[in-house]
C-alpha cells in the first residue's frame, strides 16, 4: 500500500506543483490503483510515475471544481489507447455521471471498457473483502466529501514452528489449517487450526479528504487514520481568507489531525503563493501542533506497510 501524490496546488497549475490528484497504490493487496481527483494533465503526471493507467480501476472523485476533474475524460481516453481493458468504476457527487457521459461523447471518445459512473451520498460506497470506503459531506462552496478507505483486519500468520513441533511437516494440510479448520491427522490426532495462527494483524486506515474549511465531519472520516491527507491551502494569518473561500489552514489541518487522533498528516492543496521554501511555513505551523505532519509534493511516495509507517520522496 503506497500513497503517490501526483498533484499538489489549489486551483491553477504551478511551475512547482500540479492541480490535485492522489494515487493509492495497492499492488501487493489487489494489483490494482485507485485515483482521488484527477486534475488536469494528470495523465501527464502519471508519465513520470511507475503508476500504469491500466491498473487504474477505481476513481473517486471529492467534488466538481475542475481543478479536481478536468483530466478525467483525457485519462479515461488514454487509458483504452494503452491497453486498459478492465471496468473502471468512476463515484462522484451529484453532476459527475453528465460531466463525463457529456464530455465523452463530444469528443466521440469511445472506450474499450466498461465504464460504471455512481452518483454518492455520505454513508458506506464500497466494501468487498478486503476494503470498505466510505464518505462524508465537507464544507465547501459546493458538495465535496471526504473519504475513508479501511482496510479489513487480516488473518494472523500460520505458525509454522509450532506445526513442525508437532511433527506436521509443510504439504496441503497447512491450507487447511490455515482457515482454521478443525483436522484429524494421519495418526488419528484431532488439532484445532485456530490453535496455531498468530494474531491478525490491524488492517490500514487512509483518509483522503476534499477541499473543505475546518470542520467535525473531517475528525470523523480521520479517526485514528494511519494517514490523513488534508489541504492546506492558507496559513494560520489567512484564517478569514481561508474560510471565505472555503478552504482551511495548516494550523486547522493540524488541529483536525490531533483530534481525530491519527498517526501522520500530510498537507496538499497548497496555494501557488507559497512557492520553493516558503511551503515549510505551513508544516512548520502545523507540526506547533501536530508532530507528525509532512508536506506533500508532487511525486512524493508515503507507503504504508502492514506493521509500521515510513516515508519517501
Amino acid at each position: 500500500m503506497e500513497v503517490i501524490f501526483l498533484g499538489t496546488g489549489a486551483g491553477v497549475p504551478a511551475k512547482e506543483r500540479n492541480v490535485t490528484s492522489i494515487a493509492l497504490q495497492l499492488l501487493e493487496e489487489r494489483a490494482s490503483v485507485w485515483l482521488f481527483d484527477c486534475g488536469e494533465a494528470t495523465q501527464h503526471q502519471i508519465l513520470h510515475t511507475s503508476i500504469r493507467p491500466r491498473r487504474i480501476d477505481k476513481i473517486f472523485i471529492t467534488h466538481l471544481h475542475g481543478d479536481h476533474i478536468f483530466g478525467l475524460s483525457g485519462l479515461l481516453g488514454s487509458r483504452s489507447f494503452q491497453g486498459g481493458e478492465t471496468p473502471v468504476t468512476v463515484y462522484g457527487p451529484s453532476g459527475i455521471k453528465d460531466y463525463l457521459t457529456i464530455s465523452l461523447k463530444t469528443s466521440s471518445t469511445r472506450l474499450k471498457y466498461d465504464l460504471h459512473i455512481h452518483e454518492i451520498d455520505e454513508g458506506l460506497i464500497y466494501e468487498d473483502e478486503q476494503f470498505h470506503v466510505t464518505a462524508g459531506k465537507l464544507e465547501h462552496g459546493i458538495t465535496s466529501y471526504g473519504y475513508r478507505i479501511v482496510e479489513k483486519d487480516l488473518p494472523g500468520a500460520l505458525l509454522v514452528d509450532e506445526l513442525k513441533a508437532r511433527g506436521i511437516p509443510p504439504g496441503p494440510i497447512y491450507q487447511q489449517i490455515k482457515k482454521g479448520l478443525t483436522i484429524e491427522l494421519e495418526n488419528g490426532d484431532i488439532i484445532d487450526g485456530k490453535q496455531f495462527i498468530g494474531p491478525s494483524q490491524k488492517g490500514r486506515i487512509i483518509t483522503v479528504l476534499g477541499d473543505t474549511r475546518s470542520n467535525e465531519k473531517s475528525v470523523e472520516l480521520g479517526k485514528n487514520a494511519d494517514l490523513l491527507i488534508h489541504e492546506a491551502t492558507f496559513g494560520g494569518a489567512e484564517e478569514e481568507l481561508a474560510y471565505n473561500y472555503f478552504h482551511s489552514t495548516s494550523y486547522e489541518a493540524a488541529e483536525i489531525a490531533k483530534k481525530a487522533n491519527v498517526k501522520a498528516l500530510m498537507l496538499t492543496h497548497i496555494s501557488s503563493r507559497y512557492q520553493g521554501s516558503s511551503s515549510e511555513v505551513l508544516v512548520n505551523e502545523a507540526r506547533e501542533i501536530f508532530d507528525n505532519t509532512y508536506m506533500a509534493h508532487d511525486f512524493l511516495s508515503y507507503p504504508i506497510p502492514k506493521l509500521s509507517r515510513g516515508m519517501k520522496g
